[in-house]
């Protein structure tokens, strides 16, 4: 991923039809870098409605949330933007943005962490990651733990305490190949129970797949129509010294496709020593997100896909910054 380019990825929370959604907003933080990504900008939506404190909105028709991370060029989160700061556009239509928030909000992660032969020196500080990451939850976040060599397993569900979560990775041991594929679709999968509307994956692995039963084309299908983002923390060797499969060749590429999908990153670490710092700056990233909510103007219910495009509106001036957010979603069928 390169630091300073705009990628247009959406989350985005699948449609909420008639039935209750509360958002509770605190107070914006104080503003930090912005810039115009649009030349001579023509402002052709109204503002956001912000939501104060304390504040419910009852919602019964249609409506599309958007998760977008920002940063500046030192791949810092950029906190403090206002609802004009942020255009949207669905299928190149610019959408109107009725809700928007910074709040930190509770969210439902899960852990993918490669306990495969080849993470046998890497998989100390690959722990310490881990255990680094959950220093940043919060106390209403609820975790889930997958592990993966030959197969992968639900080692620990959201009933279980982040206590026993660490527990298991602490305790957990190496052996066997890679089933990467199947760990991820395992985990969007568990993820079908989560009790936050937020929702999260951190993989950690060293590799690409050699030993799923599901596909490349399986697992994107997958992440296109979850409501989760996918981030990934990559300890890939040199290109030269990887197997010769075809999936091994790829995994760099494969964790960097699937984590733009749903609006999340792709890292990848060279020194071992850099595993808890990217770690933290993952968690970080998740707590500094905006909200952004609109009505899609194209009332059809057809399952197609819709591509979804995020610019800034910003004062002029100031370096230029990235948007991370989901790349598109389906239509609901019905």
């Amino acid at each position: 991923m390169k630091s300073g380019l705009i990628a247009a990825r959406v989350s985005l929370v699948p449609f909420l039809s008639l039935f209750l959604f509360v958002l509770v907003i605190w107070n914006l933080p104080a503003p930090a870098f912005t810039q115009s990504l649009v030349a001579d900008d023509v402002e052709h939506d109204t503002p956001g409605q912000v939501i104060k404190q304390g504040q419910s909105v009852h919602i019964d028709v249609d409506l599309a949330l958007v998760n977008v991370t920002v940063s500046d060029p030192h791949d810092r989160s950029v906190t403090g933007l206002l609802p004009e700061n942020f255009r949207v556009f669905e299928n190149n239509v610019e959408q109107e943005i009725q809700y928007f928030s910074s709040e930190d909000v509770p969210i439902s992660i899960g852990i993918i962490f490669d306990l495969s032969g080849s993470m046998g020196n890497k998989v100390g500080k690959s722990k310490a990651a881990a255990l680094q990451f959950l220093k940043t939850a919060n106390p209403q976040d609820e975790f889930f733990l997958v592990g993966f060599s030959d197969h992968a397993e639900l080692m620990s569900t959201f009933d279980d305490s982040v206590e026993d979560l660490q527990s298991r990775i602490v305790s957990a041991s190496t052996k066997g190949s890679t089933a990467l594929l199947d760990a991820i679709y395992l985990g969007l999968s568990e993820m079908r129970t989560a009790r936050n509307a937020k929702r999260a994956l951190l993989i950690i692995s060293d590799g690409g797949d050699n030993h799923s039963r599901y596909r490349e084309n399986d697992i994107k299908r997958l992440a296109r129509e979850s409501d989760t983002q996918l981030y990934a923390v990559g300890m890939f060797d040199p290109l030269e010294f990887r197997s010769g499969t075809p999936e091994e060749l790829n995994g760099p590429s494969l964790l960097t496709e699937v984590t733009e999908l749903t609006g999340g990153r792709a890292f990848d670490v060279e020194n071992l020593n850099q595993l808890p710092d990217i770690a933290t700056k993952i968690g970080a990233e998740l707590r500094n997100q905006y909200l952004l909510g609109y009505r899609p103007s194209n009332k059809s219910h057809d399952a197609r896909w819709r591509r979804i495009k995020i610019k800034l509106r910003a004062p002029k001036g100031l370096p230029p910054l990235s948007v991370y957010a989901k790349t598109g979603y389906y239509a609901p069928s019905l």
